[in-house]
C-alpha cells in the first residue's frame, strides 16, 4: 500500500516532469493597444480583494503540497520564505495527512513560522468536516481557508475516492462555522459558471477556477496507475473560457484565476477577464527546484515589476481598471463562449 507521504513525493515529482502545455486559452486573449496611455509607472497600484482580504498584489503562491516528510517540510519552508520576503500570500497543500497523522504537521507549521506577519492559506479537500476545517485553520493561524475540489485527480487516482455526495453540504456547513473566509478551488479541470453559482449560494466568498492548462492532475495519476485512463488528460475547462464563464454571471464577486499562469502577461490577461487575484503554483516549483529560493523571490519581484508595465501601457492605474480594459477573444476560447451564450463581444466594446 503506498503511504500518503509517498504519494505527496509521487505527485511533486510528477508535477515537474509533465509541466505545463500553454493549454490555458490565454494566448487567445490579445489587448487592445493603447497608444495614448496618460499613465506613469510610479502611479500604477498593483492591490487587491479577495472579499475583505488586502493584499498588495494580485499574486499568490497557490497550493502545492505538504504531508511528504522532509521533502515537502523543505519546500514549503522556501515557499513561506519567499511569500514573506516579497509581500505575497502563500497556500499549503491538503492538510488532511497532517490531521491524520501529527508527524506530517511540522511540513505545514513551517509556513506560518517562516512567514509571520503574512497571509496563509489552509487547504482541505470537500470531503472535509467542519471540525477538520477548525483544526487546518488553527494549525497554521490561517486568513483564509481553501476547499479544492479534485473530482478527476480522485477518479483517476488508484486510491482515490469513488463517492463524491455530500460535498456541497459539506461545504455549506464549513462556510458557517469556521472563522475566516472559504474559498473553493478547482484543482486544474476548470469551473463553469454553474458550478460557481452553487458555491456561491451556499456561501463560499471567493471561487478559484483551477482552469485546464497548468499542472494536470489526470496524467500525474495516470503515471501511477497499471493501465491508464488517458482520456481525462484532455478533460476540462481552459482557465480562460472558466474565467469569462463565472464572471460574466459573477463579475462582482471575488474571482481568483489559476491554471497553467506562467508570467505577468497571463497574469494581466486573468485580471481583465474578471479575476481579482491570480495563484501560482507549477512554474513557481519549478523556479524553486532548479535554481532555489533566492532565485524564486527575484522571478516573483520581477514578475509584479513586469505586470506594472503592462498596467502602465494599457493606461490602468488600479486593479478595476484593468478589470475594464478592452481585449479581443478568438480561437477555441471564442467558441466555447459562443456555444455557452456569453458574448465575447462584451470584451473588445468596453
Amino acid at each position: 500500500m503506498v503511504t500518503r507521504a509517498k504519494r505527496k513525493k509521487e505527485h511533486i515529482d510528477h508535477a515537474l516532469s509533465t509541466g505545463q502545455k500553454r493549454q490555458t486559452g490565454l494566448d487567445d486573449i490579445t489587448f487592445v493597444h493603447v497608444s495614448l496611455p496618460e499613465t506613469e509607472l510610479s502611479q500604477v497600484d498593483t492591490s487587491t480583494k479577495i472579499g475583505e482580504l488586502f493584499l498588495s498584489s494580485p499574486i499568490f503562491i497557490n497550493a502545492m503540497t505538504g504531508g511528504g516528510g522532509k521533502a515537502t517540510f523543505e519546500i514549503n519552508r522556501a515557499l513561506a520564505r519567499a511569500a514573506a520576503q516579497t509581500g505575497i500570500p502563500v497556500a499549503v497543500g491538503s492538510q488532511m495527512s497532517a490531521l491524520k497523522d501529527p508527524d506530517e504537521r511540522p511540513s505545514y507549521e513551517i509556513v506560518r513560522k517562516e512567514n509571520q506577519k503574512g497571509l496563509v492559506f489552509a487547504n482541505l479537500g470537500s470531503e472535509a468536516t467542519v471540525d477538520q476545517a477548525k483544526r487546518a485553520v488553527d494549525m497554521i493561524e490561517a486568513d483564509m481557508l481553501q476547499i479544492h475540489l479534485n473530482v478527476i485527480q480522485e477518479i483517476v487516482m488508484p486510491e482515490g475516492d469513488r463517492s463524491f455526495t455530500g460535498r456541497l453540504r459539506r461545504i455549506e456547513d464549513i462556510c458557517r462555522n469556521v472563522s475566516v473566509p472559504v474559498a473553493v478551488k478547482e484543482v486544474g479541470f476548470g469551473m463553469s459558471r454553474d458550478t460557481a453559482a452553487r458555491l456561491f449560494n451556499a456561501g463560499v466568498q471567493a471561487v478559484d477556477v483551477g482552469g485546464f492548462g497548468g499542472t494536470n492532475f489526470s496524467k500525474i495519476e495516470n503515471l501511477r496507475r497499471d493501465k491508464a485512463v488517458e482520456f481525462f488528460d484532455q478533460w476540462g475547462i481552459s482557465t480562460a473560457a472558466s474565467l469569462a464563464e463565472v464572471s460574466s454571471l459573477f463579475g462582482d464577486q471575488p474571482i481568483i484565476a489559476s491554471g497553467g499562469i506562467q508570467d505577468a502577461l497571463d497574469l494581466a490577461k486573468s485580471i481583465a477577464l474578471g479575476a481579482s487575484a491570480a495563484g501560482m503554483a507549477g512554474y513557481f516549483l519549478q523556479v524553486l527546484t532548479a535554481s532555489g529560493e533566492e532565485a524564486l523571490a527575484a522571478e516573483i519581484e520581477s514578475l509584479i515589476e513586469d505586470f506594472k508595465r503592462i498596467m502602465t501601457v494599457l493606461g490602468c492605474r488600479t486593479i478595476e481598471q484593468l478589470k475594464k480594459a478592452p481585449l479581443v477573444i478568438k480561437g477555441d476560447t471564442y467558441h466555447w463562449l459562443k456555444a455557452r451564450g456569453v458574448d465575447p463581444f462584451v470584451y473588445s466594446k468596453r
